[in-house]
């Protein structure tokens, strides 16, 4: 049998369990400080893995996984690199390998999920889709142990075959013995089958029969329902199931201190604590709104889960739990350290690529509070375009490769308008450019209290959905608006307000 050298110690460990949308790097981050052993990221795609690139994000101190639109997809930090396990989604092992052998440098382990039975795990082959195809989960496990540098572990769920009150596990059995023949490091099993949800029993009894054939260590998992309610729990719940570590995921995401000895610190203290570490490792606010909905659970009908429903940028999250001034500091702290950067670095800056004489600048940056949510800068924009019968504008967007932010440049009626402010997204820095032209022009920009011609109100966005995005219903803007200004810019004739 074939053992990867590298071994993370899998045995009594308490685990942070993979979680979509949950284990991204300030979840991972609060489970350590609370006492977890490992924590595992949540399941990467690995198709989506393979286009990304790894960037050193020196501002953040962090290493980045970029895709090819310049999302992060994968974020990791030197604290956690010793105890942070990838697990990927996968159906194809050269693909698994290659995946591992980008990331295996920035993390302690390698895991391949085969316990999903979401469908979007499973519509590709992956997750616990591959219960099905044994042979292809020899194949997998197998290249990644003899590819890798890191351990190789997987997560299952019971088969099918599974009947509780006559323990027929056969099936199971066997499949665990063939995996453990790859040579992986350990196993996790999830004690439910595939077409069973959290509602439905965990099987102990299935995760002790694993644990009782097999020789490497066995994690069980799927107890938050039934069995873990406090530290205490996690040791019985391993008892109960002979296993020899215990992968904790509901419990963990109400509560992240469920991993504390001496008992569970208070929600609002917890959540204080995971913002922190948000706003410090610049989580994209939809994430960790997302987070802290799980937390807060039956409280979000509170005062405080109200505002947190309403926040929609980080700055708003901070102020619903009294750290305003923390996110203040924070980001000038963060502006800070980047203008830093550039400066030993000017090679590095990466302006717009065209001739930059001509265009209009100002140092202006899109606030979403100080608009109303049914309006943006680039409505007002492109409606008053379309009313002109204007070309709608164009916008062109770069991204600094030092620090990632951006700056836009937008052209309508063939003049150029940008921002001098970089931004930390592209629709930010594309709102700013509006902005920049509108003022420049004397026309309606959305802003609350603004005075002039109103626009048609659309329905209000999603909170995942980012509110610089003006593709979904366009309003109308009543009224003649400046025409003359943006035909004298056609026609090359000077604007009165060039360079302002």
């Amino acid at each position: 049998m074939i053992v990867n050298s590298l071994s993370l110690c899998y045995h009594n460990k308490l685990i942070l369990a993979p979680m979509v949308r949950v284990g991204t790097l300030p979840m991972r981050l609060l489970a350590l400080d609370y006492g977890a052993d490992i924590v595992y990221c949540e399941e990467l795609i690995d198709l989506k893995m393979l286009q990304c690139k790894r960037v050193v994000n020196e501002a953040l101190s962090t290493v980045d996984f970029v895709a090819p639109d310049n999302r992060v997809v994968f974020r990791t930090c030197e604290r956690e690199q010793s105890r942070v396990v990838f697990q990927m989604g996968t159906s194809d092992a050269e693909r698994a390998l290659a995946v591992a052998r980008l990331v295996e440098n920035d993390v302690a382990g390698i895991d391949v999920n085969m316990g999903c039975p979401k469908e979007y795990s499973t519509k590709g082959g992956m997750g616990a889709a591959l219960l099905s195809d044994p042979d292809k989960i020899e194949k997998i496990l197998s290249t990644l142990v003899k590819g890798t540098q890191r351990p190789v572990t997987c997560k299952i769920r019971v088969l099918p075959s599974v009947k509780i009150s006559h323990l027929k596990l056969e099936d199971t059995l066997s499949l665990v013995k063939r995996i453990e023949r790859t040579g992986i490091a350990a196993i996790a099993v999830h004690g439910r089958k595939r077409e069973e949800r959290p509602q439905h029993p965990v099987s102990c009894e299935a995760i002790k029969a694993v644990a009782e054939t097999l020789s490497i260590p066995v994690i069980a998992n799927g107890g938050s329902h039934d069995h873990i309610q406090g530290y205490l729990d996690i040791e019985d719940f391993r008892q109960a199931t002979a296993a020899s570590s215990v992968m904790v995921a509901r419990a963990a995401m109400w509560n992240p201190s469920i991993f504390l000895k001496e008992g569970p610190r208070p929600l609002e203290e917890v959540m204080q604590k995971y913002i922190r570490y948000a706003v410090q490792y610049d989580n994209h606010y939809t994430n960790t709104k997302y987070c802290l909905c799980q937390m807060l659970r039956e409280q979000l009908e509170s005062p405080q889960g109200r505002l947190l429903h309403a926040a929609q940028s980080s700055q708003e999250i901070c102020e619903a739990f009294g750290l305003g001034a923390f996110y203040e500091e924070t980001t000038r702290e963060l502006d800070a350290r980047r203008a830093k950067l550039l400066a030993r670095s000017p090679e590095e800056v990466e302006e717009p690529a065209e001739d930059t004489s001509g265009i209009i600048k100002m140092a202006v940056k899109f606030d979403r509070r100080a608009y109303s949510p049914q309006i943006t800068p680039k409505m007002c924009l492109l409606e008053w375009c379309r009313r002109e019968k204007l070309a709608q504008p164009v916008y062109e967007t770069v991204q600094r490769s030092l620090d990632r932010l951006f700056c836009s440049v937008v052209t309508v009626a063939e003049q150029k308008y940008q921002s001098t402010l970089w931004d930390k997204s592209k629709k930010l820095a594309e709102q700013a450019a509006a902005i920049v032209c509108l003022r420049s022009q004397g026309l309606p920009e959305g802003r609350l209290g603004e005075e002039g011609p109103s626009l048609h109100k659309r329905k209000r966005e999603a909170p995942d959905q980012d509110t610089g995005d003006p593709r979904a219903q366009e309003p109308a803007m009543p009224g003649e608006l400046c025409k003359k200004r943006f035909l004298a810019l056609a026609s090359g004739k000077e604007s009165p307000l060039e360079g302002w």
